[in-house]
């Protein structure tokens, strides 16, 4: 616990060439036109395929199309997604995949989170790069290593290298409909509660801090967020530095080839509800969505933690009520009646599962060390009230009933989300402590943020 993370600010420059993928990024006014330029400088006299859906062609796609014909560029017949149901799902990206075999045409995303990964990840299979052009600042994957898709039933990450340019348009994006750059904001603001679960593993020895990625997601967000009205009444500024802190959440992710750096326990619940094919009103909630309102329950998390004396710790206690191997299997098939999300539970699950030795040198550490980070958890994190404020103000939901999540289903959330993954987060240390339960029955109890009425 010796080490300083105070983050120190990374210029976007420095962490392109951290990334090592991405080796431009376009980001500015009126920018849109330059994008058969930057295409040049890339991919030569390639000819381009233009990739949208029927709205993004429409805001960007012909402009982009008619810039490539008045620059010379070859550019083949434009491939339109026309499903008004498109979404992240393996079908599609094995349509695009069949319009780029044969050829060497150089896919161009237009688009935002499904676009981009649908050719992520088609571009990857069919042994070429591309080129994405930004139509909203609605999450953080433009500049990420690696493609979220649904397949078999689960969401899955295919590892698959980002975007060899981006061009990202404000004009294009300051224009964006209604919430969508409202989802990035929620998505930038996780990166509080994923900052701060990363300092959790630090301390007590299951995943170091990677100093590099850390500067590159931390230095500089407490200035991108700093201005919700700005992105809600879609302010330039606001909205250039909501796409900039965007973009080096993706570069972090680029640097280290994981999502560690950007992705906590708020995004276990967004991939939970996905897995669940949790739809609301008859859509899917964005995907900032879910993640704000999964950063509210992990801050929430957090602040119940932070009012306990952990340095006080009863180490034997926690060892012996310590569920072994075969509780762990029972509380997983008790937990989940989907066969894919049973199986994914229980293979991160034991992943992660520790023998009572092992759960003793955690909590004997945690003891320790205690003091320091928990100072250092709350510098890091935004208080509860002021983090739903500022969700709020942006245009981003606040209560987990507006993306149609009851409050009963939230606090169960907590517990599948537990098991989920593998990765260390603030569940983690509240299920290791025997405080998890205890925190649920805080945080659903009258004095909680979400009080469940008893029937």
């Amino acid at each position: 616990m010796g080490t300083s993370y105070t983050p120190e600010k990374v210029p976007l420059a420095e962490a392109l060439i951290a990334g090592g993928e991405t080796r431009s990024l376009e980001l500015g006014q009126g920018v849109l036109g330059r994008t058969p330029e930057v295409f040049r400088q890339h991919f030569g006299d390639k000819p381009a395929l233009l990739v949208a859906d029927t709205n993004t062609f429409v805001v960007a796609g012909q402009a982009v199309v008619e810039a490539f014909r008045r620059a010379g560029q070859p550019c083949r017949e434009p491939f339109v997604f026309t499903d008004p149901q498109l979404y992240a799902e393996h079908k599609y990206v094995a349509a695009l995949e069949a319009a780029l075999q044969g050829n060497d045409a150089i896919p161009v995303a237009v688009g935002a989170g499904t676009i981009n990964d649908l050719t992520k990840l088609a571009a990857h299979r069919t042994g070429r790069r591309y080129l994405t052009v930004g139509t909203a600042a609605s999450m953080d994957g433009y500049t990420a290593f690696g493609a979220s898709i649904t397949y078999q039933g689960s969401k899955q990450t295919f590892s698959c290298p980002a975007p060899l340019a981006v061009v990202a348009d404000l004009n294009v994006i300051c224009a964006a409909p209604e919430g969508m750059n409202a989802s990035g904001y929620a998505d930038l603001l996780a990166k509080t509660t994923a900052g701060a679960d990363w300092l959790v593993a630090d301390a007590l020895g299951v995943e170091a801090i990677d100093r590099k990625a850390w500067n590159i997601v931390q230095g500089g967000l407490r200035e991108a967020v700093a201005d919700p009205a700005g992105v809600r009444s879609r302010s330039r500024e606001a909205t250039r530095r909501l796409t900039e802190g965007l973009m080096l959440s993706g570069l972090s992710m680029q640097w280290t080839k994981t999502s560690r750096p950007a992705s906590g326990a708020e995004h276990q619940f967004s991939h939970l509800w996905d897995m669940q094919h949790h739809v609301h009103k008859g859509q899917t909630p964005a995907h900032g969505f879910k993640v704000g309102i999964g950063t509210l329950a992990v801050t929430a998390l957090y602040e119940y933690l932070l009012g306990q004396k952990l340095e006080n710790t009863d180490v034997e206690d926690c060892c012996v009520r310590w569920p072994d191997n075969a509780a762990r299997e029972a509380s997983v098939r008790a937990l989940f009646s989907q066969a894919d999300l049973t199986r994914v539970a229980l293979q991160e699950s034991q992943a992660k599962w520790v023998e009572a030795a092992g759960l003793r040198r955690q909590l004997t550490l945690l003891r320790t060390v205690w003091p320091v980070l928990k100072a250092r958890l709350v510098q890091q994190l935004i208080p509860f009230q002021e983090l739903k404020a500022m969700l709020r103000t942006a245009g981003a939901p606040v209560e987990p009933e507006e993306i149609g999540i009851s409050r009963a289903r939230l606090r169960e959330s907590f517990l599948q989300a537990y098991y989920l993954r593998r990765r260390f987060t603030a569940l983690d240390l509240a299920a290791r402590c025997g405080l998890l339960e205890p925190a649920l029955t805080h945080l659903f109890g009258p004095a909680g943020p979400w009080p469940v009425a008893k029937a």
